[in-house]
């Protein structure tokens, strides 16, 4: 029986699964979940909560199809457009109803087989969240190289216990869900809040594997932006960083201003070229610039919080 609060007692485990373009690997996800997590804990009850973000291909025709054949676990949320990753892992935390919740990408890089290492940790260790982290990708030099960069500026400029090869793989208890949606944050950054919550954590090391269909969307200016989500919303170092440079430029300026000066007095001071000038007007301009863009960073998102749109539109829920 579901509770005012949308949960439910009956159900032990919800996996978020958010969809976008992934018609080629559902089916086979489905499969895996079954063969490597709902028949291994048979004394579990669960339900798959599947997240159609707008998806241009078959994937909502597939997800339909899956329900048909397990209508009692299965529920599909459709957006009426695509929102973004992030808002429909949100959407999914929201509308799950099990004890705990595990989100998964449907790509199959994450291997489903370490979802009861995940329940192990929850239901007997009484952790409150188990993150897989990876330790290698079997992928691509570029994204190995994007992904590992990303992931250690988070590490050095937010998070101290950011695993240096990130993770989107992981479990959480009731109340840590309830926690990350009750904090109503625009442009959020889920690894971040999930670490934010400071509750106990497991960590489960884990070689992610090669995507055996489809190609990503995680494209890399969308990991520029969610990066930038990470620094300016747990982290006042661009800010600290514009003062100590506006300092430094201050006290480079007044030395040049007392040689200038001794200079003329002393000296007088010859004809110089065009070359300095330009270079120094071109410098600060440009130290300007940057600063003025770090602040329209932080005016953008505390416009974006202050107009409170919601971070998706649901089309309907199919339950």
């Amino acid at each position: 029986m579901t509770k005012p609060d949308g949960t439910n007692d009956a159900i032990d485990y919800s996996i978020v699964i958010p969809v976008y373009c992934n018609e080629s690997s559902l089916k086979d996800l489905y499969q895996t979940l079954q063969a490597e997590v709902v028949r291994q804990n048979p004394d579990k009850i669960h339900e798959l909560v599947f997240i159609d973000d707008g998806s241009y291909d078959r994937s909502f025709d597939v997800l339909m199809d899956l329900k048909e054949t397990d209508p009692e676990h299965i529920k599909i949320i459709k957006f009426s457009r695509n929102f973004g990753q992030v808002s429909a892992i949100l959407a999914g935390y929201r509308y799950a109803t099990g004890k705990c919740i595990i989100n998964i990408s449907a790509d199959l890089q994450d291997p489903p087989r370490l979802i009861r290492e995940m329940l192990d940790g929850y239901f007997n260790e009484n952790f409150d969240i188990v993150i897989c982290h990876r330790t290698s990708r079997d992928e691509s030099f570029f994204r190995k190289f994007t992904s590992g960069l990303f992931y250690r500026a988070m590490k050095k400029l937010s998070f101290p216990d950011m695993p240096a090869g990130g993770f989107d793989y992981f479990l959480m208890s009731r109340r840590v869900r309830d926690q990350i949606v009750a904090n109503n944050e625009s442009n959020p950054f889920i690894q971040g809040k999930i670490l934010w919550t400071g509750f106990n954590k497991k960590w489960i090391p884990y070689d992610r594997e090669r995507r055996k269909s489809g190609t990503s969307k995680w494209t890399f200016s969308k990991k520029i932006k969610y990066l930038i989500d990470g620094v300016m919303g747990y982290s006042y170092l661009p800010l600290r960083l514009m003062s100590l440079v506006g300092i430094s430029v201050s006290i480079m300026g007044f030395i040049y201003a007392l040689v200038i000066l001794f200079s003329k007095i002393f000296g007088g001071i010859p004809i110089q070229g065009w070359a300095p000038i330009m270079i120094i007007i071109l410098i600060l301009s440009g130290v300007q610039m940057l600063m003025l863009g770090v602040i329209g960073e932080y005016l953008w998102r505390a416009l974006d919080q202050v107009r409170n749109r919601p971070p998706f539109i649901i089309d309907r829920i199919y339950d």
